[in-house]
């Protein structure tokens, strides 16, 4: 755990001293785009963030190649130097978007491209799906599955990032819950705390938390595509991972099973995707508002959950807690539940179960009863930054 905390607070230290330095460079040659018609702030602000963000993770990664503890996915390179490789792509295609707006063609081909990269070069790919351990035999519908869904994750956390600090505290939160997780199921079901997928998530988390002090109301700087694609394709890349190092006895649950040990069969494949429900929630949804409307599902406009609730009356900083609040409660909802079926808990998958009803309920009630004092005030200086 020590070898963990220590790539955490590296990357966090590394990405607030990187973020100011970007920040002061874009401020000084004025690398920042002008108000589009969609967005909402008044002043220019740099979309750069995502670099300091991506460098800060490369040296981490960089650190951990000479760390022994680290070694376990270090013995295949090929799979570190992919996701390197894959990262670096969106990267470069993030930044010319974030400064010339690039066709979303342009911005969709180079995505699948990354995620190709990622299932074929990398050879990390979803081999089996938890419906009867059925095992994918086609080496290409594992390939196309696998880079499907890294292109859908990347795009919903893109979706998300339209006010300051949410999409990178919706991360640290839904990173934080996938990091205790994927720790727990490494040390169930190996020899070793160590894997490739544990370590990404640390990144993310300090990669989002040294982020934060510039992006949280009012930002000095925003992510940008270069940014938020980017934690979009380590977050699948890391549930892509840990999914696929599990033994088939978790994926094929035998007949007979009680529910409970049904569940906890289940549970495993079930968190990745729950952590990012949130932004595939949003993701989904304005597709099929985007394509009921004639326009094309990557086609910008300001109908997004986040616009929704500040419509409602909410503030922006109200509307960005209460974001946090939902990805907490309901990615720890799901960890409770496989905690204990896990650690065989009294009251079992229960615990989870009924915290998840009370933080849903709670939730609820905050995103539909705003303050009077919020509704009444004027629109707020928000930051619409989503493509």
């Amino acid at each position: 755990m020590r070898q963990y905390l220590f790539t955490i607070l590296l990357t966090a230290t590394l990405t607030t001293a990187l973020a100011w330095a970007v920040w002061r460079l874009s401020m000084r040659f004025k690398l920042y785009p002008g108000i589009r018609e969609r967005d909402v702030h008044k002043t220019p602000t740099p979309r750069l963030g995502g670099i300091a963000m991506f460098l800060a993770m490369v040296a981490a990664i960089g650190a951990s190649a000479s760390n022994e503890f680290f070694q376990i996915f270090w013995v295949d390179p090929q799979k570190v130097w992919a996701v390197l490789g894959a990262a670096t792509l969106i990267v470069l295609v993030g930044v010319a978007d974030d400064l010339w707006d690039l066709d979303w063609t342009i911005k969709l081909g180079a995505q699948f491209l990354a995620a190709g990269i990622i299932a074929v070069v990398g050879g990390l790919q979803i081999y089996a799906l938890p419906i009867g351990g059925m095992t994918l035999v086609s080496s290409w519908v594992s390939i196309a599955l696998t880079m499907f869904s890294i292109v859908i994750v990347m795009n919903a956390v893109n979706f998300i990032d339209g006010l300051d600090g949410l999409v990178a505290g919706v991360c640290l939160v839904a990173n934080g819950v996938f990091f205790v997780y994927s720790y727990m199921l490494t040390r169930d079901t190996s020899t070793t705390n160590s894997s490739i997928a544990t370590f990404l998530a640390a990144a993310m988390i300090g990669a989002c938390a040294g982020f934060l002090p510039l992006n949280w109301k009012p930002a000095k700087l925003f992510m940008g595509d270069s940014g938020a694609l980017v934690l979009g394709l380590l977050m699948a890349t890391s549930a892509i991972a840990v999914t696929g190092s599990l033994p088939p006895s978790v994926l094929d649950p035998v007949d007979g099973l009680g529910r409970s040990q049904l569940l906890g069969a289940f549970l495993p494949i079930l968190l990745p995707l729950v952590v990012v429900l949130l932004p595939l929630a949003d993701f989904g949804l304005a597709v099929i508002r985007r394509m009921r409307a004639g326009k094309s599902p990557f086609s910008p406009d300001r109908k997004h959950l986040h616009h929704r609730m500040l419509d409602l009356g909410h503030t922006d900083r109200d509307a960005v807690l209460i974001f946090y609040a939902w990805t907490a409660v309901i990615s720890l909802a799901v960890l409770l539940m496989y905690l204990a079926t896990r650690e065989d808990w009294f009251g079992g998958y229960w615990i989870g179960v009924v915290f998840g009803v009370i933080g849903v309920a709670a939730c609820l009630v905050l995103t539909l009863m705003p303050t009077r004092r919020a509704a009444a005030e004027p629109a707020p200086d928000h930051a619409t930054q989503e493509a």
